[in-house]
């Protein structure tokens, strides 16, 4: 098993004639990934390469395809409105890449989505990978912008606000032979829609995921919430490592979600609410998978 995607899963791309998108489109067919469809505004009737099919709307493209997630590399100024156009179409997943969307847009997007059936991952996140079993994890789902070359199929989940902390972690996890069930980064935007307790959550369910790495950033409470669930509730060993340990107080840094108040949101109160909760601390990032391993 795995959790949100896996091998079968039928994914569309909003924004697949984009540079950005086609590019990752292609690396995502190179993966080995079910990319059954694309969305354009007025560009209906072509194809991508000559394979994909492209369509005018998401509807469109869910009643010819039988798509259930969506990749979105739309710009910011109409990104929510895609998110929007993949809910009412009503989408199992949708993994907003786009960075830089206003915070007020996703405020409104959030509210939209209430009581609807749709997950949002992101916006501003590198995606969610499900490795295969073939050679260099490939036949596996990626949805996204991460390397799929790096992961190998296996039993550790990831979970991450950052991107480039999420490749170091697999890398690290696959440089010792041991893959992973699902990559999540869920973005270090303040409002988004997956939060760490929510992928935590399905990894404990998911009898496929056997260890847990965790990454979290400084700034709001997501992490310390996560850990609190852990504590009472976690069945299975988790890693955490927290990047931000030496950012200077008082000065906004890294990701638009980096906002520390109330005495929430620093690093040594993630650390500290990891270690209450038994959490296993790498003290840098180049030991998170040797923190975990040692766990287990």
């Amino acid at each position: 098993m795995a959790i949100l995607v896996t091998p079968q899963t039928k994914v569309l791309v909003q924004g697949i004639t984009g540079a950005f998108g086609a590019r990752h489109t292609q690396l995502s067919l190179g993966y080995g990934s079910q990319i059954v469809a694309g969305v354009t505004p007025g560009k209906g009737g072509q194809t991508f390469e000559g394979r994909t099919p492209i369509f005018d709307t998401v509807a469109q493209a869910v009643q010819a395809t039988g798509a259930t997630d969506s990749a979105i590399f739309v710009p910011p100024p109409f990104a929510a409105d895609a998110i929007l156009e993949a809910v009412d179409a009503e989408m199992d997943l949708v993994v907003c890449i786009t960075e830089g969307i206003p915070v007020n847009d996703m405020v409104k997007v959030k509210r939209a989505m209430q009581g609807r059936k749709t997950r949002l991952i992101g916006p501003n996140c590198p995606g969610v990978v499900t490795p295969g079993e073939g050679k260099d994890s490939h036949g596996g789902c990626r949805i996204g912008i991460a390397p799929g070359y790096i992961h190998k199929r296996g039993h550790v989940g990831v979970v991450s606000r950052s991107g480039t902390l999420t490749y170091e972690a697999v890398f690290q996890l696959t440089s010792r032979g041991v893959g992973q069930s699902t990559c999540v980064g869920i973005g270090g935007d303040p409002v988004n829609g997956t939060s760490h307790l929510d992928v935590i959550q399905l990894f404990m369910a998911d009898p496929d995921t056997h260890g847990i790495i965790m990454i979290g950033e400084i700034g709001g409470s997501a992490e310390e919430e996560a850990a609190e669930w852990i504590h009472k509730h976690g069945t299975k060993p988790v890693a955490g490592f927290i990047a931000g340990a030496t950012a200077p107080p008082g000065r906004r840094m890294g990701h638009a979600g980096a906002i520390v108040s109330g005495g929430k949101g620093t690093a040594s109160a993630k650390i500290d609410a990891f270690r209450a909760a038994g959490i296993g601390v790498a003290a840098t990032p180049s030991e998170m998978a040797e923190t975990l391993l040692k766990m287990m």
